[in-house]
């Protein structure tokens, strides 16, 4: 299974679904600048080196090792009709053995939000996460007050579980998330029990 996980290109109508690469570095500080003050209240906050080419190798670096290992397959999001980097989404926390499970996290430049494109990246990524990872559940996360991401979620599928106290620092503060899970084989709200 790790030999169909190390080279990882995922595509759709409009995206290409790839590993970070080091030429991304220009592109992705650019659509990260840009889109600043739209990405910030849904982050963590953005550590003093977050646009250092060093800090951006890292990231490449990390991104090759995770998909190697099965740890992670974080991917950006490259618009077919001009070769645009536009977001970039990851399958994290890869639990093999009794969960097969993972968490999805994602983000989208400002100007290409609200256009249908990270709701193609995300059913990409769980039917590649279904059925070439043979994962169960897919995770995911984000603030009760972020209706844009939780309609998103909700339309990919994914079902409301809760809410976890202090999940996540966002922005400098710890903060509760809704917490959401898309299952392979879902059966709530089934009564065909068998």
């Amino acid at each position: 299974m790790l030999g169909r996980a190390r080279k990882v290109r995922l595509d759709t109508e409009r995206l290409m679904l790839r590993p970070p690469m080091h030429a991304d570095f220009r592109p992705w500080c650019g659509l990260r600048e840009a889109s600043h003050d739209f990405l910030q209240p849904w982050e963590p906050t953005w550590a003093a080196d977050h646009f250092s080419r060093k800090s951006f190798t890292n990231r490449v670096y990390w991104s090759q090792r995770s998909i190697q290992q099965g740890s992670a397959v974080p991917l950006f999001l490259i618009r077919h009709s001009d070769n645009q980097l536009i977001g970039a989404i990851t399958l994290d926390n890869i639990r093999r053995g009794p969960a097969q499970a993972g968490t999805t996290g994602y983000w989208i430049g400002q100007s290409f939000a609200r256009q249908g494109y990270m709701r193609e990246a995300i059913k990409a990524l769980v039917h590649y996460a279904f059925t070439a990872l043979d994962l169960s559940r897919i995770e995911a996360g984000c603030l009760p007050e972020n209706a844009p991401s939780r309609r998103l979620l909700e339309n990919c599928g994914y079902k409301y579980e809760g809410v976890a106290q202090s999940y996540l620092q966002i922005d400098g503060r710890w903060r509760n998330h809704v917490l959401y899970a898309n299952l392979r084989h879902d059966r709530r709200g089934r009564t065909d029990v068998g």
